[in-house]
């Protein structure tokens, strides 16, 4: 069935073909619009969940929590501050091994005060033990819930995922969705069965206790989740691809096969850097997007081997690290550090608190590449 649906609508469709069980919100703006759609279906018993409305952020992801430890699927959503008040919380969900999914609708962070989107919310989670996925589109925003809840619950993974939209240009954007039968869903992802809980009595356990000398143990095996989570997604979008015909993989590389400069990103904006390179390519210039939809997990060796013999990369990142710069061109750069035929990396940072990144920008980062490749040196600068 196909509709026309908001990025916040896709996601409230994904979680309710994921038949979840539990869904504690607080409203922030740009994610409102998710949460009272699926609140108007849970009054209208469209939708068998128990939604509950909190007083912060803070004890939003406290009650998933709690929730899933006891052996409910559990979902949530925020944005901007919102994710950085739950912040505490995040890396008590992935100690504890919960396979919550939550969707950050990403916005800028203050001060200033800002409603548009950027990335920087969505860069704070990065070490919080979380697998993180970012959407270009709808259609993506639907179909990695149920995709993130059967990674999150797999036994080798057993850690909580954050799907990432982009605030207002993919959160109020409508588009031509298509929302799988139920019985699809069902299919691919089976009624949560979880490996241990609270409430089963006749096999106690004790979670989130206190652990001294063990403690860097544990984390180690959040590692090896982690690196799981590389290879089960992989196959999870297989899978996916087998029941509904929409393949999916790490990454996105579009016009990249022959492509001598390639940008790399995450996001809606990859979208418009695609028409560039389709306006580029009409010119006869040799150029191509890759971009992430895993970023954690990095996709190291995917990455490698799509970029490896590139002559230039510019990555552009969405979010801004004072100091050190963005957050991608440093994972990217290091990715591609001990590559035979490296290729020169620049960093571009745009579309701050939902600054416009227009096709005119991006041919020019396509046109500032070919010149620093030519130069052979590198740069670091904002568009």
């Amino acid at each position: 069935m196909e509709e026309l649906l908001t990025g916040n609508g896709a996601v409230a469709w994904g979680c309710r073909l994921a038949r979840v069980g539990f869904v504690p919100c607080f409203p922030i703006t740009p994610q409102t619009e998710m949460i009272e759609t699926i609140a108007k279906w849970v009054e209208a018993k469209e939708f068998d969940a128990d939604y509950c409305q909190m007083e912060s952020e803070h004890s939003t992801l406290s009650a998933a929590v709690s929730a899933c430890a006891t052996g409910v699927r559990a979902f949530t959503a925020t944005s901007s501050q919102g994710l950085l008040l739950m912040h505490e919380m995040l890396h008590v969900a992935s100690g504890m091994r919960l396979p919550i999914v939550m969707a950050n609708v990403s916005r800028g962070i203050s001060a200033p005060i800002t409603l548009w989107s950027d990335h920087n919310d969505f860069y704070s989670a990065k070490s919080a033990g979380w697998v993180m996925l970012a959407c270009e589109n709808s259609q993506e925003a639907l179909d990695f819930v149920p995709i993130a809840f059967k990674l999150a619950e797999h036994e080798r993974v057993l850690t909580p995922a954050l799907v990432n939209l982009d605030g207002f240009i993919l959160s109020y954007t409508r588009e031509k969705t298509d929302i799988p039968e139920q019985n699809v869903v069902d299919g691919f992802l089976p009624a949560f069965k979880p490996a241990y809980s609270l409430a089963d009595a006749e096999k106690p356990v004790n979670l989130g206790s206190p652990v001294m000398n063990e403690y860097q143990e544990f984390k180690a095996q959040q590692g090896l989740a982690m690196k799981n989570a590389r290879i089960v997604l992989k196959n999870l979008f297989k899978e996916w691809s087998e029941k509904t015909g929409r393949s999916y993989d790490l990454l996105e590389c579009f016009e990249c096969e022959d492509a001598e400069r390639v940008v790399v990103g995450i996001g809606s904006n990859m979208a418009t850097a695609k028409t560039a390179v389709e306006q580029l390519r009409a010119q006869g210039e040799k150029v191509g997007v890759c971009r992430l939809r895993a970023y954690r997990p990095f996709p190291f060796d995917d990455l490698k081997q799509a970029l490896s013999e590139k002559k230039g990369v510019a990555v552009f990142d969405q979010n801004f690290s004072p100091g050190a710069g963005g957050a991608l061109f440093h994972e990217v750069r290091s990715c591609l550090y001990d590559c035979e035929e490296k290729p020169l990396v620049d960093g571009v940072i745009g579309g701050l608190g939902g600054k416009n990144v227009t096709v005119k920008n991006f041919e020019s980062i396509f046109e500032q590449l070919k010149k620093h490749v030519a130069s052979k040196e590198e740069s670091v600068y904002w568009i």
